[in-house]
């Protein structure tokens, strides 16, 4: 199941083992279960400290493979065969239960193995999902630390009736307990966060001790990135504050146009991006977001920088490089079947679609191509593009006509997401050159009609564009002294990912500039 060059890898990697650990295969007749079989089984001939052995159990889905250390009780679960995006977490499952060290910081290591009470993690995910390994990686983690604290992943795909049962309609899907718990990416910081009882409060009251910093970076994708590692390399005070480190390049499947780098994967460019910045000293703060900004001319020289959480830092210079998220249908029923039918990821939900009809909302680029995708999961697609002309490539349109199960539907506003309460069932669209109201029947829909900027925190504060976009001149600079913006969120034309490097170092470089012509707030010259 594994080729040579893979198993020379991994028996390397298995190296790192410290202690035995065990695989154990809960299995039926299915051609599942002989894959998953024939996959631990070769994982434990690849070191000899992972065995293998088969189990039969009422109490598990079938096929199940649970990962553990002999010296512990853990509970880490996978529920169908963990491949593709999936082989990470396994791979990581097994060196974290055979005592290899986990990049987590140690502080959050013992907040972990602190956490009381009873957490049964269950998260459905599919395997071409690049978004559901982080999830599963974090809670494998928690579960490996701390004996209260169990997870499961699940194949939707191989327990599809499972999935539809909990109406499980979009990936990563997590339950704890038996209750919804989150839907798409979720880090290990908010997870832990949302069951430790006043983990918020903490670290806001630890965001709030912090020296101010001489460059604070707001946004942790590439431009981003870039802005902190140009800051850095002066030496001065930087930091980063990110919701989640990498940004929308996280939801990016496909890379072939970064710059020497012929192809590679959004997660794991945004691996890259971090670890690059960690190679310096850098004050990462994850899992935060800015609510709000107050100029220095207000705060005795210091930009103020409240977050969500409800902490300040404080900071002579400011980048904000918070980049754009999908831009929505803002049409009634959006909002309420969100997950439970309006999609965004194609490449993460399509395989739960399958063999139904759907929609895809957008005749651009991302819109077509996400429907030429979608076509070889779903029984049908039907495109809705509001103006008289698709706006893709001609040679993706000339793909997706080709296609025997794509519709094209032009000049066609969607108006209303119909559902039965638990889930989409169709969408109501208005001929625009009619004025014709038509429905369509559908179980899902995919949203593709482009992105806005994460600037709302700003309002009031720094000029935006009307489009919600930071209002920045060649050099980065917004209207506000010592704030600068760079990447998605700002004016820059050409959202792209090298474009926004590009424009990451210039904000930085024009923020040192202003750092060095600009004189220290005299709380700091008494200090010293």
């Amino acid at each position: 199941m594994l080729d040579a060059n893979i198993q020379q890898q991994l028996r390397a990697t298995f190296e790192n083992l410290k202690k035995p650990v065990e695989l154990i295969v809960f299995a039926d007749d299915s051609a599942k279960a002989k894959e998953l079989k024939e996959l631990a089984s070769e994982m434990a001939g690849l070191s000899d400290l992972i065995s293998y052995r088969e189990e039969s159990s009422s109490q598990e889905r079938l096929p199940t493979l649970r990962v553990k250390a002999t010296d512990a009780d853990s509970a880490v679960r996978f529920a169908g065969v963990p491949m593709g995006h999936e082989f990470t977490s396994l791979i990581l499952a097994i060196l974290h239960s055979g005592g290899h060290a986990m990049k987590i910081t140690p502080e959050m290591i013992e907040q972990i193995k602190n956490i009381d009470g009873e957490f049964r993690f269950e998260t459905f995910i599919s395997l071409s999902c690049q978004n559901c390994p982080e999830v599963v990686q974090a809670l494998n983690m928690m579960a490996v630390l701390n004996p209260k604290v169990s997870h499961v992943m699940i194949d939707g795909s191989v327990f599809p009736d499972e999935a539809e049962s909990r109406k499980v309609m979009a990936v990563p899907t997590v339950f704890l307990n038996g209750e919804q718990f989150s839907q798409g990416r979720i880090g290990l910081e908010d997870i832990v966060t949302r069951i430790d009882s006043g983990a918020a409060k903490r670290a806001a009251s630890k965001l709030n001790e912090k020296e101010p910093f001489e460059t604070l970076v707001v946004g942790g994708g590439p431009a981003g990135a870039a802005a902190a590692i140009y800051a850095a390399r002066k030496g001065i005070r930087t930091g980063v504050l990110a919701t989640r480190f990498g940004g929308q390049v996280l939801d990016t499947v496909g890379i072939e146009n970064f710059i020497s780098v012929k192809k590679t994967e959004g997660p794991k460019l945004a691996a890259h991006l971090e670890e690059h910045v960690r190679d310096y000293d850098v004050d990462i703060i994850n899992s935060q977001s800015a609510a709000k900004i107050t100029p220095a001319a207000q705060e005795g020289g210091y930009i103020s920088v409240e977050t969500e959480s409800g902490a300040t830092l404080k900071t002579r210079s400011l980048i904000v490089a918070t980049g754009a998220r999908w831009r929505e249908m803002n049409v009634p029923g959006e909002q309420e079947y969100m997950g439970k039918g309006v999609a965004f990821c194609p490449h993460c939900d399509g395989p739960l679609f399958k063999g139904k009809k759907i929609a895809v909302i957008g005749g651009g680029n991302s819109g077509i191509e996400a429907a030429i995708d979608l076509a070889g999961i779903v029984k049908h697609v039907t495109v809705l593009e509001f103006a008289d002309t698709l706006r893709a490539d001609e040679v993706l349109i000339r793909k997706a006509k080709s296609m025997g199960n794509i519709d094209i539907i032009t000049e066609a506003a969607t108006s209303e997401v119909l559902g039965d309460g638990d889930k989409v069932t169709g969408l109501k669209y208005t001929d625009r050159a009619t004025d014709e109201s038509h429905t369509l029947e559908l179980a899902g829909i995919f949203v593709q009609i482009g992105l806005v900027p994460n600037t709302e925190f700003l309002k009031g504060t720094v000029e935006l564009s009307p489009r919600g976009e930071l209002v920045i001149d060649d050099r980065g600079a917004t209207n506000v002294p010592g704030v600068f913006g760079a990447g998605d969120c700002t004016t820059v034309p050409y959202k792209q990912i090298i474009i926004a490097m590009g424009s990451g170092a210039t904000a930085s470089l024009s923020a040192f500039d202003h750092l060095i012509r600009t004189p220290v707030p005299a709380s700091d010259e008494a200090a010293a």
